[in-house]
């Protein structure tokens, strides 16, 4: 099992940059493959990106790619979402969240383990 919080969340104009940071307990977070969704107002949980256990493949939505970065610490038990050119639409509530699957899923029910999340706010 393992417990998550994230991070770095707050409030930017848009074309700025955040990094988003979770922090996972336990001894075996190399042991999970981690993701990163958001949840806007009114709509659906929707997947950001994922990073392999070793955090050699990476997956993203086409919404944020070239945009975002997800990285990950195995020695630290971190993992990273490093933002750039934010969009108003980006504003969210981001989960990150733990999967053992070794498959590069990207929807929420594939994750058993979740954060809390933490809001970012991208102003016009």
């Amino acid at each position: 099992q393992v417990q998550l919080v994230e991070s770095g969340g707050g409030l930017v104009q848009a074309g700025g940059s955040l990094r988003l940071s979770c922090a996972a307990s336990g001894r075996t977070f190399d042991s999970y493959a981690m993701g990163w969704f958001r949840q806007a107002p009114g709509k659906e949980r929707e997947f950001v990106s994922r990073i392999s256990r070793s955090g050699g493949i990476t997956t993203y939505a086409d919404s944020v790619k070239a945009r975002f970065t997800i990285s990950r610490d195995n020695a630290k038990n971190t993992v990273y979402l490093q933002m750039n050119g934010l969009k108003p639409e980006d504003t969210a509530i981001y989960y990150c969240a733990a999967t053992s699957s070794v498959l590069a899923v990207t929807t929420s029910r594939s994750y058993a383990y979740w954060g809390q999340g933490t809001q970012v706010t991208v102003s016009s």
